[in-house]
């Protein structure tokens, strides 16, 4: 476990600050001798009990991570680096403040950890620290950066940080637990959500039938935070990707619709669109600072 990110992680058994020292090597312990390994691929366990959902399969990980390393998706990271390094700039209450340090960057949701990466490049300063439950993603976000740890934890269970130690928290295309977010961040903090806008894949929905963005998503998003949070900013992403039948096989099988279509469908579905094939990638990038 790298040794900067180890004093903002506490114990999700009793809250306790955690050390080095678990029974494998890199594991962490707290006073109270709970002690957690770390797996030989980087990452710590840190959940406390059962999990509501054991995340994304080792087909959907690496479908996720050949379609994000052909940087389809790059705009995404670069939109959230840009974000990052605005605020960075700004100061002030709403934005994180040069003047209390580089605090730590928390993706939670974080899948491969590539955009955690790209944030990371971003900030030279900070380290940063890739939350999921699935022990797939987390294989790959473990070794993200060089700058960057890894830890499986569940966020409606509560995520293993210390109250108010997070500069930055980034959220894409994941469940948001505002309570929880709102603890963990600093006062001068920001949390960075990216949300699916409607007409993102559009040309892939309609001809594959795959599942819809349900269109009330940023008024329910918005209610979701609005008890612990203030909107900052709110800006769409807009890009044309160009596939071919293999780029869109990987984007079908990275998410939820890889189960909804039945796969000799799904095939022949794809089979019949045109090479390349332009779609629409559209997403919404909203920042978030704590209520007072």
């Amino acid at each position: 476990m790298l040794a900067e990110v180890v004093p903002y992680l506490r114990c999700p058994i009793c809250g306790a600050q955690l050390s080095p020292g678990g029974t494998a090597g890199g594991g962490l312990r707290c006073a109270r001798g709970h002690s957690f390994n770390q797996a030989r691929q980087g990452y710590v366990d840190l959940t406390a009990g059962p999990v509501r959902h054991e995340g994304d399969g080792a087909e959907m990980v690496a479908a996720r991570a050949a379609f994000l390393d052909a940087g389809h998706y790059g705009f995404i990271s670069a939109g959230l680096a840009a974000a990052s390094r605005a605020a960075c700039r700004s100061g002030g209450r709403s934005t994180l403040s040069p003047s209390s340090g580089p605090g730590l960057v928390v993706d939670v949701g974080a899948g491969t950890g590539a955009h955690l990466a790209a944030v990371l490049e971003a900030r030279p300063e900070a380290h940063g620290l890739a939350v999921d439950v699935s022990r797939y993603a987390l294989r790959r976000a473990a070794r993200c950066h060089p700058r960057a740890a890894a830890v499986r934890a569940d966020a409606w269970a509560g995520l293993p940080l210390a109250d108010r130690s997070v500069s930055l928290l980034l959220n894409v295309f994941a469940p948001r637990q505002g309570a929880e977010f709102a603890r963990v961040l600093r006062p001068d903090g920001l949390l960075l959500v990216v949300t699916p806008e409607p007409d993102h894949l559009t040309e892939l929905v309609t001809a594959l039938d795959l599942l819809r963005v349900d269109p009330s998503k940023e008024d329910r998003l918005a209610a979701g935070l609005a008890t612990w949070f203030t909107p900052v900013s709110s800006t769409v992403l807009p890009r044309r990707l160009s596939l071919d039948h293999a780029a869109i096989r990987t984007l079908v099988g990275m998410g939820p619709s890889a189960w909804h279509v039945d796969p000799d469908e799904l095939a022949a579905r794809v089979a019949a669109l045109p090479v390349p094939l332009g779609v629409t990638a559209s997403v919404r990038l909203g920042a978030y600072s704590g209520r007072p």
